[in-house]
């Protein structure tokens, strides 16, 4: 039986199980369907997010759920967005390159420190927001006549920043906490 403090972690989960609908939709040109399926992936992030602070249902688990489940949409839709060449395949690597830092840093430092104890950082929230509104605005304009070109240029550059501030944030923080926990 679900119990109410789970509800945050099986938000997550439903996240998780949305990425191959969402990667399938996008490469069979349902875009449609691809940016709802984005639009309720972006809201349920939010969602989960306030239940677990609002009502202090926050869990270990929770906390490894939440970032595998951003990371497991984002760089899918960003990998499928540069395989159908709607982004450049830079950024998609700069997306990959970020999180493989982040969760190379994380192992490294769960294995030679100790246990590490997931906290999103705001340069890190800002990033998902800004490759959330990215992969939306690429969308939207796959369904619209509308010249997005420009908005896409800019989202992607936001992408870009927000990515590399955000990843050398978790890098000074890991290794500034690695350090003195072995001094």
């Amino acid at each position: 039986m679900l119990r109410a403090a789970d509800i945050p972690n099986a938000i997550c989960v439903l996240r998780i199980l949305l990425v191959a609908p969402t990667v399938l939709a996008l490469l069979g040109g349902r875009y449609p369907l691809a940016l709802a399926l984005v639009c309720i992936a972006g809201f349920s992030d939010a969602l989960d997010g306030y239940l677990a602070k609002r009502f202090d249902w926050r869990s270990r688990l929770g906390g490894l759920l939440d970032p595998l489940a951003d990371k497991l949409l984002l760089v899918s839709l960003f990998v499928a967005l540069a395989w159908l060449g709607h982004i450049p395949a830079w950024l998609a690597g700069i997306v990959i390159g970020r999180d493989a830092v982040i969760v190379a840093g994380g192992l490294t430092f769960n294995f030679l420190v100790g246990p590490v104890q997931p906290e999103p950082s705001r340069a890190s929230k800002l990033n998902t927001l800004a490759q959330l509104v990215c992969i939306a605005t690429v969308l939207a304009g796959q369904l619209t006549a509308w010249p997005l070109a420009g908005a896409v240029t800019v989202t992607g550059a936001l992408v870009l920043v927000t990515s590399v501030v955000s990843g050398l944030d978790y890098v000074i923080r890991w290794t500034t906490r690695a350090l003195a926990a072995r001094a």
